[in-house]
């Protein structure tokens, strides 16, 4: 029998602790050493200021139209209280309200419900996520799965109608050359052709726009008028941010110089040619 060193049992296998999940980081908390609230703020002050201004003239029912000029928030005038400035009689006189909470949803809608949009007041109104490396105050994502988030998806359905929206908002702007004495031009001319350009130019550069022109195709090449429309939606889509904060000011601008000007406040400097 063989002599020497006994064999050792195997040692006894040592489980390692369950690692412990680590506690959530307190709320807006972050190493960062800059003012990161700052723009979350600014964005906040921006938005809020605007949709203040808005709710308020929409409800003003008075000092939208001078002439031929008539506010972006009015327009299209589908109240048969509108006067000379209905676009189309839709609703009767019975409409005891302002003209422009009739049709104030659409625009409303399709700025809401957009990608570009979603995004700033996300982030400065709900603070998901309010900045980079900054913790979340929200303890659980719920995403746009959920309701009511999930009506972002009517999307698309809001943007169609912002078409229309944009047509009539057209049309107010070839009105905006008429004057008594004939065609002309004057400030508030100059200032609804850039609104009216500044919306054609949000409302072509959206995803949902693009996806119109181009979504739905196996191979774009076999579709050479919806590929140049695509490439040239797309070069329009790359700017869609600056489109948005353009024109959404000038939509208060515009409405704040016709009502100045309906209200005798100010006179609409401008040239007549003669008819």
């Amino acid at each position: 029998m063989a002599t020497g060193t006994p064999p050792r049992s195997a040692p006894a296998r040592v489980h390692a602790p369950s690692p412990v999940c680590p506690h959530a980081p307190r709320r807006l908390a972050t190493g960062r050493g800059d003012r990161w609230w700052l723009r979350p703020l600014g964005t906040a002050l921006f938005l809020g200021g605007l949709t203040a201004y808005a709710l308020w003239a929409a409800v003003q029912a008075s000092h939208y139209a001078v002439g031929h000029y008539v506010s972006p928030l009015y327009s299209p005038c589908v109240a048969a209280d509108c006067g000379p400035h209905t676009t189309v009689a839709l609703i009767g006189r019975w409409w005891r309200w302002s003209p422009a909470l009739a049709v104030v949803a659409v625009p409303v809608g399709v700025r809401a419900t957009c990608y570009y949009y979603r995004t700033l007041y996300y982030r400065s109104f709900w603070l998901s996520p309010p900045a980079c490396a900054v913790a979340e105050p929200h303890r659980r994502a719920g995403g746009e799965s959920r309701f009511p988030l999930v009506l972002q998806n009517v999307h698309r359905y809001f943007w169609a109608a912002s078409v229309l929206v944009a047509m009539m908002l057209t049309a107010d702007t070839v009105e905006a050359f008429r004057f008594a004495g004939g065609i002309g031009v004057g400030l508030g001319t100059g200032i609804i052709l850039v609104n009216t350009a500044a919306f054609w130019a949000y409302l072509l550069s959206c995803h949902a726009c693009r996806h119109l022109v181009g979504g739905g195709l196996r191979a774009l090449a076999a579709h050479p008028w919806r590929r140049w429309s695509w490439r040239a939606v797309s070069r329009l889509n790359a700017h869609h941010g600056l489109c948005a904060l353009i024109s959404l000011p000038l939509v208060m601008v515009t409405d704040l110089y016709v009502r100045l000007d309906a209200a005798g406040v100010i006179t609409d400097p401008h040239l007549v040619f003669g008819h």
